[in-house]
């Protein structure tokens, strides 16, 4: 079974929610499970439970089939979430046009090719989907 992964914040932004809905599509086009991941940055001092998280997702989709929800605690939430999809091995990330562009800054430190589909492509094997936000 396939695995799609989509970052959250805690609580569910409304970019956080376009972005989650989109990854639950995808799961269910690709019949994959689905890991939700919220990365609690230390620095911060928040503490958010898989539960919390569980119930905010629940409470604004309903019951989600072959879900799995992650709470990481780091420094950084692209390395965390770049950590997360490298150690489940999934198939796809699921990000918010926001995160990728997040991610591009951080990939241009480190390689010349500021392309993050092509980089996790390359170092993941991973398909990366960018949810862009609506405009109002």
């Amino acid at each position: 079974m396939s695995l799609v992964v989509v970052p959250v914040r805690y609580p569910l932004s409304k970019h956080s929610r376009r972005t989650l809905e989109r990854a639950v599509e995808v799961a269910r086009e690709r019949e994959a499970t689905l890991t939700i991941l919220h990365v609690d940055l230390y620095q911060n001092g928040k503490k958010v439970t898989r539960i919390d998280l569980k119930t905010a997702v629940e409470n604004a989709f309903g019951r989600l089939e072959n879900a799995r929800y992650v709470v990481r605690t780091g420094f950084l939430v692209e390395e965390s979430i770049l950590d997360e999809v490298a150690a489940e091995g999934a198939d796809a990330v699921v990000i918010g046009g926001q995160q990728a562009s997040r991610l591009r800054r951080i990939f241009r430190r480190f390689t010349d090719n500021p392309n993050i589909d092509h980089y996790l492509r390359n170092h993941l094997d991973c398909e990366v989907i960018t949810v862009e936000s609506a405009r109002a």
